[in-house]
């Protein structure tokens, strides 16, 4: 068996160099690994291109690394934190906004192997005709805008080309999980760990439960260990691991 639990997780995390580039899991603050994002935030990492579905509501997880300056590029569906928008404005940050859907898919499709698809999302929108500013200068002035899409038109109706995406590391957050990195998520956590996962070429799991290897039902296996290489505690879990192993019928 390949037992992928680590006890230490500044030492797990120093793989991730400044400048890397993150898919990070979670629905707001739903599954986010804040255990991992501050882990990377004691360990001084900057100049991150983070992908997330949003930037969250206060100064944790994703948050802390903004207000930190820490974050290069954020692509993403809903920064609500009105002091992202204070750092995109002043040309501190760049900005690539996706639709929700659109960047779920891109998730799974870099995680599948596939470079490209077709989606009328965006069609006709400033986020595919070149015209929305990815990134400001700091005087205000827009200094790089988005690429313009590639359009095609299927069945009347016109639609972009969007890439796959796959990122240097993938960090997600986990209810069950087990030595062998098998992963079960919870309600809407479940929405954007799974395809962070699959998109990162190393993957990191804070899990809440560590379960034995066979613990798990296979049913209940929302993300299979072959995508996650290190499985580690999330802050504040009871420090007793599970170390047995079920034996199937």
């Amino acid at each position: 068996m390949i037992d992928k639990f680590r006890a230490d997780v500044l030492s797990v995390l120093d793989a991730v160099p400044s400048g890397a580039s993150l898919a990070v899991g979670g629905f707001g603050s739903s599954g986010r690994p804040d255990t991992l994002l501050d882990a990377l935030c004691d360990l001084d990492r900057r100049d991150l291109h983070l992908i997330v579905n949003n930037v969250g509501s206060d100064f944790t997880g994703v948050g802390r690394m903004l207000a930190e300056g820490r974050i290069r590029r954020l692509t993403a569906s809903f920064p609500v934190l009105p002091e992202f928008y204070d750092e995109y404005f002043a040309g501190k940050v760049e900005f690539e906004l996706v639709p929700q859907g659109t960047l779920a898919e891109r998730l799974r499709a870099g995680g599948s192997g596939i470079p490209a698809f077709y989606t009328p999302s965006g069609a006709g929108t400033m986020l595919s005709d070149g015209t929305f500013a990815l990134r400001y200068a700091a005087g205000g002035a827009v200094a790089e805008r988005m690429t313009q899409r590639e359009t095609r038109v299927f069945g009347g109706r016109e639609h972009v080309l969007e890439y796959g995406i796959t990122a240097d590391f993938g960090l997600v957050k986990a209810y069950q999980g087990d030595r062998r990195g098998n992963l079960r998520f919870r309600l809407s956590a479940r929405n954007f760990n799974p395809l962070a996962g699959m998109a990162g070429r190393r993957v990191f799991a804070e899990v809440q439960h560590l379960l034995g290897t066979g613990d798990l039902h296979p049913d209940d296996i929302h993300l299979p260990g072959v995508f996650v290489d290190d499985v580690l505690l999330a802050a504040g879990t009871p420090p007793k691991l599970a170390t047995t192993t079920r034996t199937s019928p």
